[in-house]
């Protein structure tokens, strides 16, 4: 019998894969908020629209340039599970415009994964409840088994090697400097989604 945490759990989940869009649907959001000069969120400010203009052209291009291998692509259309990826982003999330569009290209290559995005700030229960770290930090995958209902693992907010390099940084210098946040774009640049496409076949074969 279902204890009332856990009714309550999946009424916030299934209100949240009711709030979600399409990857194309959130793609359209970006673009037309980076002509407007807007920003997804509650808090509007000059820097958030300005990230969100940024992530309008990083998105842009990585959706044009990012390549999956064929050992990768075959990994990915191995899977043969029925799942959901509800994610939840925001415009102006640095780490959003780099791991979202390897989201969405891992889910074309199988039609067993269907990906969905809601934006925090408008589902703040369903944020409350995949928190990393006490922090409310995005882009958050939470994987749904489509059979059962149940969440079955997590991703995010970066693939492993990233938030590795965030930890290291923070424990030795207690605070993200703008320097290291420009050297993390440096790196996302560099690696070019590959570390992202390892973590989210990982989550596939867990």
């Amino acid at each position: 019998m279902e204890t009332t945490h856990n009714i309550v759990k999946n009424e916030i989940i299934q209100k949240g894969l009711d709030n979600a869009m399409s990857y194309q649907d959130f793609r359209e959001l970006v673009k037309e908020l980076s002509k407007t000069g807007g920003a997804t969120g509650n808090e509007q400010s000059a820097a958030l629209v300005g990230y969100t203009k940024i992530n309008e052209s990083r998105m842009k291009r990585w959706d044009k340039t990012l390549k999956v291998s064929e050992n990768d692509t075959k990994a990915i259309q191995d899977f043969k599970g029925d799942i959901t990826w509800l994610v939840i982003a925001e415009s102006w999330c640095g780490d959003a415009a780099h791991v979202m569009p390897v989201m969405n290209k891992v889910t074309q290559l199988n039609e067993n994964i269907n990906l969905r995005v809601v934006l925090r700030d408008d589902n703040d229960a369903l944020m409350n409840m995949f928190l990393t770290n006490g922090g409310k930090s995005i882009p958050k995958l939470i994987m749904i088994d489509n059979t059962t209902g149940e969440v079955v693992n997590t991703f995010g907010p970066r693939p492993k090697t990233a938030t590795k390099l965030v930890a290291d940084y923070k424990e030795e210098h207690g605070v993200l400097t703008p320097e290291f946040k420009e050297s993390l774009q440096t790196w996302y640049n560099l690696n070019k989604g590959q570390s992202t496409i390892s973590d989210l076949i990982g989550l596939l074969k867990a």
